[in-house]
């Protein structure tokens, strides 16, 4: 599973890499339309988080990860046949949404996979993640060397093949332990059976995590254009920042997740993802009157800062989405929660260009001091359901034996088609 995300994730950053200049050179599009096909792309991608989950409660995770990358494979490929901005908006939306949708049920399938050590396994994931993305940037940059366009595309199509056959021959192993405690917890969730949209507490916590994503465009759009129009930085640097996030990345999502393991550990995450993203806007504001060198110190410090925040934010998001959900219904709660980051990939942008920026120093200090304080109400609302939580899977579990047919096999062969767990 984890190769499988790392051969998707190369593909990803091969088209991350080369989508602009593709459409520029090959296409003929200007950088209007582009930027509007790539927008209503990415709001049409947030339909696909929640369509993927609730089609998880009825078929099989497996299935429908292999369908999302069958779905990719043919609308990346069409993009080879078509030049004109009407044919392709269709097509570059249909592809955002098998994207959204594959990332949302890769979370439900690795939850499958990895049972009661999904935090070790999401570090992993990041880890290897970071990895593709790197050598799919790479791979890119060779083929815009020789202006290979149409075959980097291949490439990403290919990806999705081989993704799409390695999802097929992963095997489920869910240890026994893990779903008797799911039983138990099924039989409570039975009886509530509210679903995401009228779970007042878990939209809480996912309109919580909308801003809370802000880091990835704190570090992604605010910090190179502030580099660029509010200090006399070298943009040298620009680069830089990607390559020290990716290194902490990859070296330190493990240590960072074993630190804070399991949903109190996420809890505590928190914490210290507010003060590290009030730290990091607050050395944003300081930057805008220092000297080029003292400018350019506080803008590397930044990137730092900013990326433990991101560790941060991966390991509480990522547990407390599950560990937040009820059992039973918990691909449709993940295919909810997964909205959180595609809204702030589409908004995150002009909220930081357009009202954080445009204040100065105010702005990120004002950015800063929200975001510190979003962190503790997701902490303490947090904290309060997941105590709801225990107390009802203990007296789940005191109430007796669970109804037959409560819960999912313990495992099944590669052969099978996998369930939601619970």
């Amino acid at each position: 599973m984890l190769f499988g995300q790392f051969v998707d994730r190369t593909g990803t950053g091969v088209w991350g890499a080369s989508c602009v200049l593709y459409f520029t050179v090959v296409t003929g599009l200007d950088a209007a339309r582009i930027g509007l096909l790539l927008g209503i792309a990415g709001v049409a991608g947030v339909v696909g988080s929640p369509l993927a989950g609730r089609l998880a409660m009825a078929f099989p995770v497996r299935t429908l990860l292999i369908a999302c990358h069958v779905l990719r494979i043919g609308s990346v490929g069409l993009l080879l046949a078509l030049d004109s901005f009407a044919a392709l908006l269709p097509v570059v939306a249909l592809t955002s949404v098998g994207d959204r949708a594959a990332k949302t049920l890769e979370m439900v399938f690795a939850t499958e996979v990895a049972g009661e050590r999904r935090g070790t396994y999401q570090a992993l994931f990041r880890t290897v993640a970071n990895a593709g993305y790197a050598l799919g940037a790479g791979i890119a940059a060779v083929g815009l060397v020789f202006d290979a366009y149409r075959t980097l595309i291949l490439a990403n199509v290919l990806t999705f093949l081989v993704a799409a056959c390695l999802v097929r021959c992963t095997r489920l192993r869910t240890p026994a332990a893990l779903v008797r405690t799911e039983e138990a917890q099924a039989g409570t969730d039975d009886r509530k059976g509210r679903g995401p949209w009228r779970d007042r507490g878990y939209l809480r916590f996912v309109l919580l995590d909308i801003p809370l994503n802000l880091d990835d465009t704190i570090l992604m759009v605010g910090l190179p254009l502030w580099l660029v129009s509010s200090t006399d930085a070298p943009h040298l640097l620009v680069p830089a920042f990607l390559v020290v996030n990716t290194v902490m990345v990859v070296l330190l999502q493990l240590p960072f997740s074993a630190r804070f393991d399991g949903p109190r550990g996420a809890v505590r995450a928190l914490r210290g993802y507010g003060l590290a993203v009030a730290a990091a806007c607050g050395l944003l504001a300081l930057s805008a009157g220092a000297s080029a060198v003292w400018a350019g110190v506080l803008l590397v410090v930044t990137a730092v800062v900013v990326t433990v925040a991101e560790l941060l934010r991966s390991v509480s998001s990522w547990e407390l989405a599950v560990s937040l959900a009820p059992v039973r219904e918990r691909a449709a709660y993940l295919g909810v929660a997964g909205m959180a980051q595609s809204v702030q990939k589409s908004a995150g942008p002009p909220l930081v260009t357009g009202a954080v920026m445009a204040a100065g120093p105010a702005g990120w200090l004002a950015l800063g001091g929200v975001l510190a304080g979003l962190s503790v109400v997701q902490m303490r609302a947090s904290k309060r359901r997941l105590k709801v939580m225990d107390g009802a899977v203990d007296t789940g579990a005191d109430a007796g034996p669970v109804r037959a047919g409560s819960a999912e096999p313990q495992a099944e062969p590669a052969s099978a088609a996998s369930r939601p767990s619970g």
